[in-house]
């Protein structure tokens, strides 16, 4: 054999371990484990980032699809009354027509009092609970938490590994009835988490309490939106349907355990369990055709590896829809070290690096809104006129186009925060930071 032969085939040999140890799939999902930067400069501490990439392969066929269970929780309280609640009812009905006959769905409805125009039941009849839906009349107040509880014990009576459990909720203002703090509505949602229920929370106009409704849907790993016109109701619950019939596992736990060299700090917009060298988190589920990822920060110890070793070992597990069984996909990304700093910054992964500047700006603009609610007003726009800067300075360091669009928003943000404008503008800062947390599709 040539030695030209033997460099081609030592060149292929190692694209091939480069992608065993990086990128792994198993029948329902594909991961990609990547550091921000491929090489460490020799002898030297600092931050170090980690992204777990998960995309759920597409759904191939509609019969393929996993059936779901579905309780949707409508407000008709006085405030939705007119077209507001004319647009719920005209949505949730299209709802209903992309269902099938192994689905189940329930609907309930709620102002002071709870009610349950139609019990869990298989999605067949439309024609019933369309009458049960158009015959909804708005009065009264807002017993937001109980109406999402009787929606979690709708779905309970249908509970079943092997469906998408969902409670959709839909409100458009402050829960007035009951218990009504975000806490309050936060433990709710991690009880229905823990029996894998997740719940989606859409707020309907600028009355409603967008961080009660969004910390109900992060704890339960639902989806979240701000929707500012009835008339853009059909199209949410189009998107939100979309997302509950391509899901293609459920129970997606991560464990991430850290090499010698190496300690994790923190996950970036996602709530983990880290202890020594390992992090532990979990996603309720994953959608077909969607990414989701977690970014790690770890510090590295200057006196870690000097050779080309394992960063960390990355173990997915998940239940799949398809087998019903669990299954597992590993990775092991690799880290080398040089003492040349050209070679370092030659290294940078550009995507996975434009991630963690998402998230990072992310948290500063949440702390903006913390600041902004105590009245700092100067303070919370140089913080956003600060975050701007901060990513326009890495688009163009990482070649973004999304950090540049996101850069924009934060400027627009800086100029929203007193008036009607800040009431409207609040909410959707709330939405746009719970979407990059999660990676939300719409």
């Amino acid at each position: 054999m040539t030695i030209k032969k033997i460099m081609a085939a030592l060149v292929v040999l190692a694209l091939w371990q480069w992608a065993s140890n990086n990128v792994a799939h198993a029948s329902q999902v594909r991961m990609k484990a990547e550091p921000g930067q491929s090489v460490l400069e020799t002898g030297k501490s600092g931050r170090v980032y980690l992204r777990i990439d998960l995309e759920g392969i597409p759904i191939a066929r509609e019969e393929d699809r996993t059936p779901v269970n579905v309780a949707l929780v409508l407000d008709r309280s006085g405030s939705m009354r007119g077209r507001k609640l004319a647009q719920a009812k005209d949505a949730a009905i299209m709802a209903l027509n992309r269902l099938g006959a192994s689905d189940f769905i329930s609907v309930v409805a709620y102002d002071h009092n709870v009610d349950v125009p139609v019990a869990a039941m298989r999605a067949t009849r439309l024609g019933r609970i369309e009458d049960r839906i158009s015959s909804l009349r708005a009065d009264g107040r807002t017993a937001l938490y109980a109406g999402t509880r009787q929606g979690i014990r709708e779905v309970r009576k249908f509970l079943d590994d092997g469906r998408v459990n969902r409670v959709i909720l839909l409100s458009d203002g402050l829960a007035n009835v009951g218990p009504r703090t975000p806490d309050e509505l936060g433990a709710l949602g991690r009880r229905a988490a823990e029996e894998s229920i997740s719940i989606t929370t859409i707020g309907l106009g600028l009355g409603y309490n967008e961080d009660l409704m969004s910390k109900l849907a992060y704890n339960s790993d639902g989806n979240h939106a701000f929707v500012e016109r009835p008339g853009d109701l059909v199209k949410v619950f189009n998107d939100e349907f979309g997302d509950v019939l391509s899901v293609v596992a459920q129970d997606v736990i991560i464990d991430i355990k850290c090499e010698i060299g190496f300690k994790p700090v923190r996950v970036l917009g996602r709530t983990a369990d880290i202890k020594g060298d390992r992090i532990k988190l979990r996603l309720n589920q994953l959608y077909g055709a969607q990414k989701k990822y977690v970014v790690i920060e770890l510090e590295r110890d200057a006196n870690s590896a000097r050779s080309r070793s394992p960063l960390a070992n990355v173990d997915v597990s998940y239940r799949s829809m398809k087998s019903q069984k669990r299954e597992r996909i590993t990775a092991q990304p690799m880290i080398s070290y040089s003492a040349k700093k050209s070679e370092v910054t030659a290294s940078v992964n550009k995507a996975v690096m434009t991630d963690v500047a998402t998230q990072v700006a992310n948290e500063a603009n949440e702390k903006a809104v913390s600041l902004r609610d105590a009245g700092k007003v100067d303070d919370a726009r140089k913080l956003l006129e600060k975050n701007a800067a901060y990513l326009k300075q890495k688009a163009g360091e990482y070649e973004s186009d999304a950090l540049n669009t996101l850069g924009k928003k934060n400027s627009d943000d800086a100029k929203s925060l007193t008036g009607q404008a800040w009431r409207k503008a609040r909410k959707a800062m709330r939405a746009r930071q719970y979407k990059s947390k999660v990676q939300q599709a719409y």
